[in-house]
């Protein structure tokens, strides 16, 4: 039971992280300090995304969960879980290398009127 409730809590942490890579900039207008965290998770969320990476948490959790006599998936944590809710059907490559430019460019513009704003 204890190794559910870890891949659970790996589960959960996986998903504030996928949030946080894209809306985490929001943080940075409320408080520059944000930036240190976010753009970090930033980077090593746009990289996992645009190489085509597993990220480490998705090893994790399958692991903690077939200790815990359920079955791991193959592929990705976005691939398994958020694939088939928000991308609709005959995604291309193209076109996350399209919405990860749209995030990176949003990001861009959150950064943007965060520092050129007065102390």
């Amino acid at each position: 039971m204890i190794y559910l409730i870890a891949a659970y809590l790996v589960f959960f942490l996986h998903l504030a992280f996928i949030a946080f890579v894209p809306l985490g900039g929001l943080l940075v207008l409320r408080r520059r300090k944000w930036a240190w965290i976010h753009v970090p998770v930033f980077l090593w969320g746009s990289g996992i995304s645009f190489g085509g990476w597993i990220c480490p948490l998705t090893p994790l959790e399958n692991l903690l969960r077939e200790k815990g006599g359920e079955l791991g998936y193959s592929g990705g944590f976005i691939d398994h879980y958020l694939v088939p809710i928000i991308y609709p059907a005959g995604l291309t490559r193209t076109h996350q290398y399209l919405m990860g430019a749209g995030v990176l460019l949003f990001n861009l513009a959150v950064y943007t009127i965060a520092f050129r704003q007065k102390k």
